[in-house]
């Protein structure tokens, strides 16, 4: 797995050492990032939620984010993402690890919030829960004007709308989809 673009194009990362995590192909996130790039600035708040080896976060970054948090429930996979951030030499100041299920962390009242919000579960993952929290309860997780995306697998069919979330685009590639949506 390699970083496609930016400041740490090219660079390799750890992937989990077991099949439990699903990282984003080098493709899908080409794909990704070719739509999200030109609203990556360096005031962009990236949260990459089940966040796995961290290479979506870590793409956003080196495209020039300003701050990537990382939320993953397992500690195992956070230590992982910690290790990619210094194999790069990622500055501290422009990250934040968190441990906990997203489920958890989009249920409480956060003090910030972010442009992109990046979700992507174990497919078998009740998508719901998420995407209620962020589009009824607490909205304010994203910008006004910002863009949450679900990854999940083409036959598990996603709303296409949950109380302030719309979705606008799809992308399919393989057996994979992305669902974009923007905050009304």
């Amino acid at each position: 797995m390699r970083i496609i673009a930016g400041e740490y194009r090219g660079r390799i990362l750890k992937s989990p050492a077991d099949y439990k995590t699903r990282p984003t192909s080098d493709r899908l996130r080409e794909s990704l990032f070719s739509i999200l790039s030109s609203g990556i600035s360096e005031e962009t708040q990236f949260l990459d939620l089940c966040a796995g080896s961290g290479a979506v976060g870590i793409e956003a970054i080196s495209r020039g984010a300003e701050f990537v948090s990382f939320v993953d429930k397992s500690r195992r996979v956070c230590a992982l993402i910690e290790k990619n951030l210094d194999l790069l030499q990622i500055p501290e100041t422009k990250t934040e690890i968190l441990c906990t299920s997203a489920e958890k962390f989009v249920s409480k009242e956060q003090t910030k919030s972010w442009d992109f919000i990046f979700y992507d579960p174990p497919y078998q993952s009740n998508y719901a829960i998420v995407l209620f929290n962020i589009g009824e309860i607490n909205p304010g997780l994203l910008k006004a004007g910002g863009i949450l995306i679900a990854q999940h697998h083409f036959k598990n069919l996603l709303p296409d709308e949950v109380g302030e979330l719309r979705r606008w685009r799809t992308l399919k590639q393989s057996e994979t989809q992305l669902s974009f949506y923007e905050r009304k």
